[in-house]
């Protein structure tokens, strides 16, 4: 595939990006009050739209997380028509990790017999983007459909018409059996990865450093799934069942790893590949495995998406739009969480992830 392709979407996205936050307007919500503050101060930004919207319909501690949401859908609606042909592929297997997300997101509430109303302000998802998140996959409306289905059953039984109904539906009897959701989200995870590294197959090798940065996420989801497995006092063959393939560290060095006593040992085996040094300091005073979450999160930022800013055009020019777009959705999501749990600014500001 010729860089030349990629021209027009690096100019197009380039000058949408002078719309990210910046450093000012996130102190600026590091000094409000709540999140209904933080939401009156986005009002001047690319939120403000939505954050209008939202303001007629939800009550004012949830318009934050619906504009955060239903903004993201329009970015990725630009960033997947920005894309040339043949990049798409990979962008849309990319994208289909908002719908696994929402599926993820109803059937936990579906289990826990919540209400459509207690969950629908989380769904990623967008009335205004009628192709659905990924172009194809799942709409608004179809969400709400599902949404509205009684009980895990009903969620699985409607989602048969997608590639993620059969894939559910293989544990839905152990799911009636055990109530355990765990299986079903590791297949959805299993499958979402899979799908993703292998739309990366056959481009020309200008690809390389996006699909590093994928094999660091699978990583890092199974680092810290050891260390929930450690300090829940799971059996390896339990945890080993919960580990996706596709990482650089291979599954037989994780089971390995598994094998010493506690979560900061953990830590100390990946340090050949995750700098948590300074992680395992601050675990050590909290015990919170968000302290790790956090520096893999960062680790990742620095040594691949900010890499991709200076790479020739490419399908990770398309990628490092979506990523920094991401980023700053997590980090207003961030600073939220701190304001609800009196975290000081200092906490809050250890907690983001860079540019």
């Amino acid at each position: 595939m010729g860089t030349s392709q990629y021209s027009s979407s690096f100019g197009r996205l380039q000058a949408i990006s002078m719309n990210f936050l910046t450093k000012d307007m996130m102190q600026n919500l590091l000094k409000a009050k709540d999140d209904v503050e933080m939401a009156k101060i986005l009002e001047s930004t690319w939120y403000g739209p939505e954050i209008e919207k939202a303001a007629s319909i939800y009550q004012p501690s949830e318009i934050l997380e619906v504009a955060l949401n239903r903004y993201l859908v329009q970015i990725n609606k630009i960033a997947l028509d920005a894309t040339p042909f043949n990049g798409k592929s990979a962008v849309r297997a990319y994208l289909s990790k908002w719908d696994i997300y929402n599926i993820e997101l109803i059937l936990s509430s579906k289990s826990m017999d919540k209400t459509i109303t207690e969950t629908e302000s989380f769904l990623v998802s967008s009335r205004n983007v009628p192709a659905g998140i990924s172009a194809g996959n799942i709409t608004h409306d179809e969400m709400k459909t599902i949404l509205s289905q009684t009980g895990v059953d009903g969620v699985v039984n409607q989602l048969v018409k997608y590639n993620y109904g059969p894939i559910l539906m293989q544990h839905l009897e152990e799911y009636q059996k055990s109530g355990d959701l765990g299986p079903m989200m590791y297949a959805l995870q299993k499958f979402y990865y899979k799908t993703l590294l292998e739309s990366l197959k056959f481009f020309q090798g200008d690809e390389g450093m996006i699909k590093e940065f994928f094999r660091a996420e699978i990583d890092k989801k199974n680092i810290l799934n050891l260390m929930k497995g450690k300090e829940a006092n799971l059996d390896k063959e339990l945890v080993g069942r919960h580990l996706i393939n596709g990482g650089r560290i291979p599954m037989n060095e994780l089971l390995d790893i598994y094998g010493v006593k506690d979560s900061a040992e953990i830590a100390g085996r990946v340090e050949n590949r995750f700098s948590l040094i300074n992680a395992l300091t601050q675990y050590k005073k909290t015990k919170s495995l968000i302290d790790f979450e956090v520096a893999l999160g960062k680790f990742i930022n620095i040594q691949y998406v900010k890499k991709l800013k200076n790479i020739a055009l490419s399908i990770g020019t398309v990628f490092y739009f979506i990523l920094n777009a991401e980023y700053e959705r997590e980090n207003i999501k961030r600073i939220a969480y701190g304001k609800r749990y009196n975290l000081s600014t200092e906490q809050i500001s250890s907690m983001l992830l860079s540019e």
